[in-house]
């Protein structure tokens, strides 16, 4: 194992530098970012539209990209999912995040890229583990197996060549093959869509293997490990994985939830890491142990602006700079992404 560990540790020290570099230049980072992608999509509908080839500031950008709500694109993205494409962004859109519980529109249908799902969420993935071996380089976590536990998804009646779920789905079922070797459970359990019959199958095929990280929803996990207690009729998980050593957390805070964990996880060898992976994007990663903050990436394809919390109802929205934000006070996130948001 030490060699496992040296060799990922060796792999990994570019990309820590990387982060180093966004850490002490955020300005210069997003503002690249910002250019990198109105270069790309400038010659799509709304590029054409907005004028993306003349932009050369960021106060051009927004005075020509008001911030808008879903339900103003909503109809541009109705229309990639019926086929067409080169709207919001160049390649090929054909998978799409469903995020329910919103506001206006009973669902969102986030537009998933192949660039938001490599240069985006399989790079959070990536970092997080960088991040776990930096803070705990005796890990034993790549001996075993990492469990997700995931949504589902299906065909999207509009378009024949369209689908939409949980995101969490649309990530399991674009891993490359070689995935299957280091997580579980295997994809067609993964993706049913019952969740009693999920909780059966991934329970049976998960309770005989060596578990070393756990990946998920709180409240979903939770429920997922006392159906093992019961089914097992041990009484905490260690007794099912001894080597569990870590849980990826995010969608919800994880606070009301800690102390049932610490109950069905009595483990010294235990430690807890959030992640904020949206529909929209992989926004933040818990980077130090000791802390309870996340630390927002810089270089996953998206440009962040910010509007003061105060000013969210009045309309009259001035957003900011990632260089303006001032430390202590609470802000809506703007976003623009590879996955064709325009703010």
């Amino acid at each position: 194992m030490p060699v496992i560990n040296s060799i990922v540790r060796w792999l990994n020290l570019k990309r820590l530098h990387q982060i180093d570099l966004f850490r002490k230049y955020p300005d210069e980072v997003q503002k690249e970012v910002l250019f990198q992608l109105l270069r790309k999509a400038e010659s799509t509908e709304w590029g054409i539209q907005h004028g993306f080839k003349s932009i050369t500031s960021l106060q051009q950008f927004q005075e020509r990209n008001p911030v808008q709500k879903y339900e103003e694109i909503s109809p541009l993205i109705k229309r990639v999912m019926n086929g067409e494409q080169n709207i919001l962004w160049p390649s090929d859109v054909k998978w799409f995040a469903k995020s329910s519980g919103t506001t206006g529109e009973k669902s969102k249908f986030i537009p998933v890229t192949s660039e938001s799902l490599e240069e985006c969420h399989y790079r959070g993935g990536k970092d997080v583990l960088a991040f776990y071996f930096y803070n705990y380089p005796d890990t034993s976590v790549l001996t075993g197996k990492s469990l997700t536990l995931g949504g589902s998804h299906q065909i999207n009646p509009v378009g024949k060549n369209s689908y939409y779920g949980d995101l969490s789905a649309i990530l399991i079922d674009n891993l490359p093959f070689w995935a299957d070797l280091i997580k579980t459970p295997p994809q067609e359990i993964a993706l049913l869509e019952k969740w009693e019959e999920k909780l059966e199958k991934l329970s049976s095929v998960t309770v005989s293997e060596n578990v070393t990280s756990i990946a998920g929803v709180p409240s979903w996990m939770l429920v997922l490990l006392r159906y093992i207690l019961e089914k097992t009729g041990k009484k905490t998980i260690p007794e099912v994985w001894p080597n569990l050593e870590l849980f990826i957390h995010g969608g919800v805070s994880f606070r009301p939830y800690r102390d049932q964990y610490l109950q069905l996880i009595p483990s010294e060898k235990m430690h807890y890491m959030e992640a904020y992976n949206a529909s929209e994007g992989f926004f933040a990663i818990q980077d130090d142990p000791l802390r309870d903050d996340m630390l927002l990436m810089l270089d996953y394809g998206i440009f962040y602006e910010f509007i003061p919390l105060d000013q969210l109802n009045s309309g009259n929205w001035k957003a900011c700079f990632i260089g303006e934000v001032e430390t202590g006070k609470n802000y809506a996130l703007v976003i623009t992404t590879s996955g064709g948001l325009w703010r």
